[in-house]
């Protein structure tokens, strides 16, 4: 039967009913989410709204949560039941498809700042490795009807990531409740044949992925004298520098293309005391003949360790000059910072491209 919901205020011990009332309209409850998205009980960011897809219709509305997963939300409208699930599993066949520079693209085109500058306001940490992992469907209404509770029920017992909210508008002497309920607790794991947690990669636990910007850097640089660096703020270095001795490091330079595989020789250190390796001795960085400056404050005022740049030395299992910078759609990067290079297909091109065996020697 139908989901409904009712609510009731406690006037010393009785209990009297709250009045449902009918929203303005429908689209209200588009507006209330484009507002604040965590309406539907985690954290959200919405990332787009009418979306536009290849096939000349529009998604209602776009978000993503936490870890990267994408949700698309799909406003019940006067759409029959049969015409709102086909409609969302017909644009989530598409979401499911988005890279991540594609994900990136849509909100830049939504949001009033930058994309990673949004994420890390809404949920304190940059965003992760991959995007669009895991796609959620909601169908969102202002009452859920019993074959859309048939249906969507019936999606889900196969694996499909499909559920459905309603919301009822409820007054009470002037004031104006909006209250949520879900068809189905998502907390709840599902064990339907083929169903999957998701679908983020797994990490070889020694392969990264290192962005070799250009602010302030040379790649000719890290190329001849054995290291790359990162630094300018926090979420440029703070992966850098974790990365372990003896890890393989998988060197992007934006604009240009994969330049390098190494393997890191020593753990990262502060532009002014790091150590390279030069005809088999240690030397400091800042004394060799550079074309990059690897500062980022005027020269009277001392860089904090957040704010300077980190280097880690590098021994070169193959690297080449930018002119010879390898690049293919599907690659995978993440423009400003470093990560734990997780996509198999980034590392099976990447081997073959430089002819490195699985284990990444020449």
């Amino acid at each position: 039967m139908p989901v409904e919901m009712r609510m009731w205020r406690i006037d010393g011990d009785q209990p009297r009913p709250l009045t449902a009332a009918v929203l303005p309209a429908e689209k209200d409850l588009h507006q209330f989410l484009a507002q604040d998205a965590s309406l539907l009980g985690e954290r959200l960011l919405v990332v787009g709204s009418e979306v536009l897809t290849p096939y000349g219709k529009r998604i209602d509305l776009l978000a993503i949560d936490a870890d990267g997963n994408l949700h698309l939300l799909e406003l019940k409208r006067d759409k029959t039941p049969r015409e709102v699930v086909a409609q969302a599993l017909d644009y989530g066949s598409w979401v499911s498809t988005l890279s991540r520079d594609h994900v990136i693209d849509i909100a830049t085109g939504h949001l009033d700042e930058r994309f990673e500058v949004a994420f890390e306001r809404v949920f304190d940490s940059p965003p992760p490795d991959e995007l669009n992992g895991e796609l959620h469907l909601t169908i969102v209404a202002a009452e859920l009807d019993g074959s859309s509770e048939r249906i969507v029920t019936y999606l889900r017992g196969f694996g499909v990531p499909v559920n459905a909210v309603f919301f009822s508008y409820l007054e009470d002497e002037g004031r104006r409740y909006l209250a949520r309920s879900w068809l189905v607790d998502d907390q709840v794991v599902s064990t339907a044949p083929g169903s999957k947690k998701s679908k983020r990669a797994q990490w070889n636990g020694q392969d990264w992925y290192v962005n070799f910007g250009t602010h302030g850097r040379d790649w000719q640089d890290g190329l001849e004298v054995g290291f790359v660096s990162a630094g300018g703020s926090p979420r440029s270095s703070r992966t850098l520098r974790t990365i372990p001795v003896g890890d393989r490091v998988n060197v992007y330079v934006p604009g240009s293309g994969y330049v390098g595989v190494g393997v890191t020789l020593a753990e990262a250190k502060r532009f002014d005391s790091a150590l390279i390796q030069r005809d088999g001795q240690w030397a400091p960085l800042a004394r060799q003949e550079l074309r990059g400056s690897y500062r980022h404050a005027a020269p009277e005022k001392v860089e904090t360790d957040d704010f300077a740049e980190w280097v880690l030395p590098v021994k070169w299992l193959t690297a080449v000059p930018l002119d010879a910078a390898f690049s293919e759609p599907g690659l995978f990067s993440n423009p400003g910072t470093s990560c734990k290079l997780r996509q198999e297909f980034t590392l099976e091109r990447l081997a073959a491209h430089f002819d490195l065996d699985k284990d990444g020697e020449d």
